[in-house]
């Protein structure tokens, strides 16, 4: 019997491919076997995530040729150097335009991946197999590929879709409880961008979530990814909607920029950063004081933190100038009309956004 427990897909034309979602699927052989059509892989995975699923996804893929390589874990590692590094073993492996290339890890490993497969003789394939929340709710559907630059978060990279993702929610059972407390921010995110009611169930299970118990960590990764594989299938590129899903990262990548990549868990920033844009919204008159409190109460409540030490606002404000909504010049902002309605606006008043900077900078 097939691990499989929900299939959605990413509609993008002759580009469509499968989100597979289910418990065990790592030792579904015929299942990985399906969406591997090739005879050599690489596996990039991490120094924290191999000796736990390295093994098990390397039978899954026999007989075909496979080699890995094994990446340093940590946010600080995603660049260009690090990207390098998959270049050369496909190179040195001789591996040609027919090869796939398989992410097995987190974020940082699928971005680097991916990004990688992107330019590997002008593009090969791609599979994504995220082993973090985070991964699964977010950063492994959608194509969004790259690295980290000293000026600014994910400044070099590509669009390059996978054929396939594959979450096996088995592997959040070895997450460390501050991983899981990170893929929790993004998956908020999705309640305030898209669905109210989503964010209402959310309140009520945040305890059960926290605990890592099994249907509700499927629920909130299923919910997740239909509203992201919804979002992108209308907007691959990010022209438009698409931008939604940015929701507090214009505030969250300046704080990983400015204290140093690593020192804060992306979905920590993200957190922070969601809780600096619904009170800009507040500030700006979009949403009520009930709203911001009910946003807070629940980063909060999720083990995240809402305010950050050390930094100034005129550092956040470069780091904010960095950011890839910014146009003519303008820093471009994902606010909130109402929880479940967020928009994209440039047109709000400098000292709120003043304000907004001083309430949360210690």
């Amino acid at each position: 019997m097939s691990s499989v427990a929900h299939t959605l897909t990413v509609e993008l034309g002759r580009r469509s491919y499968p989100i597979q979602i289910g418990h065990g699927l790592l030792n579904e052989r015929d299942l990985i076997g399906r969406h591997v059509p090739a005879r050599d892989v690489l596996i990039v995975s991490n120094t924290t995530v191999a000796p736990l699923y390295l093994e098990a996804l390397e039978s899954a893929l026999r007989p075909r040729h496979t080699v890995a390589t094994l990446l340093p874990d940590g946010e600080s590692y995603k660049t260009l150097d690090t990207v390098a590094r998959i270049l050369d073993v496909l190179v040195a492996n001789r591996f040609g335009r027919d090869c796939v290339v398989v992410a097995l890890g987190g974020g940082v490993v699928g971005d680097m991946a991916g990004f990688a497969a992107s330019v590997y003789q002008r593009g090969v394939l791609f599979v994504q197999v995220p082993t973090t929340l985070l991964a699964q709710v977010d950063s492994a559907v959608g194509g969004k590929t790259g690295v980290n630059h000293p000026g600014g978060k994910n400044l070099i990279g590509a669009f390059h879709q996978p054929l396939v993702v594959l979450a096996d929610t088995a592997t959040l059972a070895t997450l460390p409880p501050r991983e899981l407390r990170a893929g929790l921010a993004e998956v908020v995110k999705y309640g305030l961008i898209r669905d109210a009611a989503f964010f209402d169930w959310l309140e009520s299970h945040a305890d059960a979530l926290l605990a890592g118990e099994r249907e509700a960590l499927a629920y909130v990764i299923l919910r997740s990814c239909q509203i992201k594989a919804e979002i992108v299938g209308r907007d691959e590129l990010e022209h438009g909607e698409r931008a939604l899903l940015n929701f507090g990262h214009t505030f969250g990548h300046a704080i990983e920029s400015a204290t140093g990549y690593g020192r804060w868990l992306h979905g920590e920033a993200v957190a922070a950063g969601m809780v600096m844009a619904a009170r800009m919204s507040r500030e700006s008159g979009w949403i009520d004081a009930a709203s911001l409190a009910r946003i807070t109460t629940l980063i909060e409540r999720m083990g995240l933190p809402t305010r950050l030490a050390d930094v100034s606002a005129q550092t956040m404000l470069q780091g904010m100038r960095m950011d890839k909504k910014v146009l003519e010049g303008q820093i471009r902002l994902v606010l909130l009309r109402a929880i479940g309605d967020a928009f994209v606006t440039a047109d709000y008043e400098a000292q709120h956004l003043e304000r907004t900077l001083q309430a949360h900078l210690c």
